[in-house]
């Protein structure tokens, strides 16, 4: 079964590794975050009944609070060149920023290199400010030979700063095999169509520039300059990341370095494209983000892109799985990265935890499009007690903000017979066009949740986050052309 795991991808890369030291990965593509600083935004539409938006910090890089001390003596057990290498960094005038990113990375691509089988491959997406320093990392850890090559993606861009320099409009891409005797590489599958007009039949054959050449029928041999727009602003595919890249640029790598079957792995999945291709193209596939936020991202990426069957197709590793890890994480008062209220919220119910929630009396909201109005859902979590007083001051809350749906969620233990009266004698929310009526409080139990009971809502095309497009199966004349 595919997978997705919600987690640092360092501690699933060595628990994958005890499981399969001899290697089980086909293909990895990664595309980590590249300064330590930076944060990582998506949109979402905002609670309030306006046409904003709003913006939650989904995919943080973790590195700028690493001790990389630590990391280095435990690089120094691995690989000693590389140790000493990084201690180099560390000891002249780089930043502490950059050697603790540098520091991170190295020990997570030693264990991505262990993971991969003998014919695998290693596609390392990264910018100017960081690639130098990763190809020789690179080179320490797959050995120089293995070096296939340096990939740059090339686009077209009206931004950019122009500021006494040329505008940056590439990325680098780093190609490595696992062994150069033995990687898979299919050239026929990636393939790029000739220009029209550069051959023409001769009498003496295929006529190349006015001479004769030998050809390959289907298309040029593929060069390192990818030419592929970035996702423009009104693409079908574009969900809103700021990182997200071209579904095209990742069939490329995925078509021309592993077959259908073939096992295909993110570490820093972020919004999912490496998976969503993947899927498409018929490999199997994992992915692994520290973001609770994004795994349910990438989730429904999938079930917008190939609908709802395809949840019964992959799990999701992290996250509580039955009704005793549900409560484990409810008494844990400090919550750790994943508070219970936010597992609730953004991971089971789809929707948006309000940073306010003490003094706005809910813990969480969802938005939904009815007649090309927004409504808003409201969500109030219990981890402890729930009694009808609490559902009423609820419920008050709901009222004063002129919600849509209302929805309580707490233990099945919890709801008394007296609540579910209450929840009822609140009516219904109506929905106009088919005339289906809707709980307007809706008591859901954990229990429930973990069993699949959801939201009863109307459906919406225009949903919290911005949902992927139907998959369409790329024609040859939407492909490519260099």
């Amino acid at each position: 079964m595919n997978k997705l795991y919600f987690g640092d991808n360092l501690e699933i890369l060595k628990s994958l590794y005890k499981e399969y030291s001899q290697g089980f990965i086909d293909l990895i593509y990664i595309d980590p975050p590249f300064n330590s600083k930076r944060n990582y935004n998506i949109l979402f539409e905002n609670a309030e009944l306006t046409n904003t938006k709003a913006q939650k910090e989904a995919f943080a890089d973790t590195w700028s609070n690493v001790s990389y001390k630590d990391t280095l003596d435990k690089i120094a057990d691995l690989n000693q060149n590389l140790f000493y290498f990084l201690k180099a960094l560390d000891r002249i005038s780089t930043s502490k920023s950059e050697v603790s990113y540098l520091t991170t990375m190295t020990v997570r691509i030693i264990y991505m290199h262990k993971l991969l089988k003998d014919t695998g491959s290693f596609y390392l997406h990264c910018d100017p400010t960081m690639s130098h320093y990763l190809k020789m990392i690179c080179d320490f850890i797959f050995n120089k030979k293995n070096f296939r090559n340096e990939i740059i993606w090339w686009y077209h861009d009206p931004s950019g700063k122009t500021d006494r320099r040329f505008m940056r409009k590439h990325d680098i891409i780093l190609f490595y095999a696992k062994n150069d005797n033995k990687y898979y590489f299919n050239v026929d599958a990636v393939r790029t169509p000739y220009k029209k007009g550069t051959f023409e039949q001769g009498e003496k054959g295929i006529i190349s520039f006015g001479r004769p050449t030998k050809i390959h029928l289907l298309g040029r041999h593929p060069e390192d300059v990818w030419e592929i727009p970035i996702i423009n602003s009104m693409a079908k595919e574009r969900l809103g990341y700021p990182t997200q890249k071209p579904e095209l640029l990742l069939e490329r790598v995925i078509k021309a370095s592993s077959n259908e079957g073939d096992l295909v792995a993110d570490f820093f999945c972020g919004c999912g494209t490496t998976v969503a291709v993947a899927q498409r193209l018929k490999r199997n596939w994992l992915g692994v983000d520290i973001s609770h936020l994004a795994i349910r991202l990438v989730a429904n990426r999938l079930i917008g892109t190939f609908g709802k069957n395809i949840r019964n197709t992959f799990s999701i590793q992290g996250f509580p799985k039955d009704i005793d890890s549900a409560k484990e994480l409810a008494e844990n008062t400090s919550g750790g990265r994943l508070k219970f209220e936010e597992w609730i919220v953004e991971v089971m119910l789809h929707g948006v935890l309000n940073e306010n929630r003490t003094q706005m009396g809910y813990d969480g909201y969802f938005t939904f499009d009815l007649q090309g109005e927004k409504q808003i859902g409201m969500i109030e979590v219990k981890s402890g007690d729930a009694t009808p007083t609490k559902l009423n001051h609820f419920i008050k809350t709901f009222e004063e903000k002129n919600g849509s749906i209302g929805v309580f969620v707490c233990f099945k233990e919890k709801i008394t017979k007296n609540m579910q009266i209450i929840a009822k004698e609140q009516g219904y929310y109506n929905e106009t066009i088919f005339g289906r009526q809707y709980s307007k409080i809706q008591i859901i139990s954990v229990e429930d949740l973990l069993n699949g009971i959801t939201i009863d809502m109307p459906h919406s095309t225009k949903t919290t986050f911005k949902v992927a497009s139907r998959d369409i199966p790329l024609t040859d004349q939407t492909k490519l052309k260099l």
